[in-house]
């Protein structure tokens, strides 16, 4: 699949229509076979027992496939979730995550990814999260 947004074009995207996006998230490489996000950790991330929380890694996967599924069809707003399934499998430090999301499928109408969630310095991944995305009909 052939990128129609590269990072630089990602980050003018989110700016115009998705600042919010931006807080606490920065896109680290977008290549051909997906996009690599850092989440910067803070507080308001933590759940009890000093881990980060299954909102915050939600949150995480789903702007990785959004931002994987636009840099291969363009700036489109309104592609939205339409699913979602997340195996958490270990406990993630309270440090920053890194998401690597890839497209597994694209479509005229839906785009099916994967993304593997990493404490920042760990090797095996926290979490891994299923996809699929809604893509708006040419007019």
């Amino acid at each position: 699949m052939k990128l129609k947004m590269n990072k630089n074009d990602l980050v003018l995207f989110l700016e115009d229509v998705f600042l919010e996006a931006l807080d606490n998230i920065e896109i680290l490489d977008v290549t051909e076979e997906g996009v690599r996000l850092r989440l910067r950790v803070d507080a308001s991330h933590s759940r009890p027992g000093g881990t980060v929380s299954g909102p915050t890694m939600f949150s995480l996967a789903d702007v990785s496939i959004y931002l994987a599924t636009l840099s291969l069809i363009g700036p489109e707003a309104l592609a939205v979730t339409t699913n979602c399934s997340i195996d958490f499998m270990r406990k993630p430090a309270l440090r920053d995550m890194v998401a690597e999301a890839r497209i597994l499928k694209l479509g005229k109408t839906l785009s099916v990814g994967e993304v593997f969630l990493y404490s920042e310095g760990m090797e095996k991944p926290v979490a891994r999260a299923s996809l699929t995305y809604s893509v708006p009909p040419k007019e």
